[in-house]
């Protein structure tokens, strides 16, 4: 997959019923969010990663989260993940599998040398956890001798701070709670959900029209 057309924010999903997925992952289709992660940690995972993408995976993309082993790597793609993230690095056999297989492949780093060596095996972005404990600063400071990279922060960023860490220059960002508040989508509250979906968008926007 061209990278370039990987959707610049990721929902994460964590622990919600199927039921409470698909709520979110309906109100997502046509809006700038276009990709949603569900984590191999859920009860579950693999039969929502299963109907979520067979309903909308021409819409939205649907990935799994949480892979932390070559086993759970082929049970998310033969469940239908078009993409597979991670807390950790993966081993080699999973981003090659993930080549062979065309799903994005998306290890976790949190050094230099980890977001370097995952590069020269192959992934095709590299996720930065915990950003937030790191700061947006980490980002531009890391690119100043390793050059531009295609970067994904996950953890602490919001739709507060989102714009702090694309300035620094992530080009992806995966968030859970930093959009949701956790009692709209236990309680399936469309309208509250699409509030926050909004508050998102209109910060994306107001980001698209400084950098033009």
């Amino acid at each position: 997959m061209n990278i370039e057309k990987f959707p610049k924010v990721t929902v994460i999903l964590r622990g919600y019923t199927y039921s409470q997925t698909r709520t979110v992952v309906r109100n997502l289709v046509g809006t700038c969010l276009g990709s949603v992660e569900i984590t191999m940690n859920t009860p579950g995972a693999l039969e929502s990663i299963r109907k979520i993408s067979q309903e909308f995976g021409g819409q939205i993309m649907v990935g799994a989260g949480t892979v932390l082993t070559y086993e759970e790597a082929v049970e998310a793609i033969e469940a239908g993940a078009a993409f597979l993230l991670s807390p950790t690095v993966f081993e080699k056999r999973i981003l090659d599998l993930c080549r062979e297989r065309g799903v994005v492949s998306v290890p976790g780093a949190f050094s230099p040398s980890e977001i370097r060596q995952s590069f020269l095996d192959g992934a095709d972005i590299v996720k930065i956890f915990p950003a937030g404990r790191l700061g947006s600063r980490y980002v531009s400071d890391i690119q100043a001798p390793l050059g531009k990279m295609p970067l994904m922060v996950v953890g602490g960023i919001g739709t507060s701070n989102v714009q702090e860490y694309f300035a620094a220059g992530a080009s992806f960002a995966g968030i859970g709670s930093g959009i949701f508040l956790k009692e709209d989508i236990l309680n399936e509250n469309e309208e509250g959900i699409r509030g926050s979906i909004a508050a998102m968008e209109e910060k994306m926007k107001s980001m698209e029209e400084k950098e033009s």
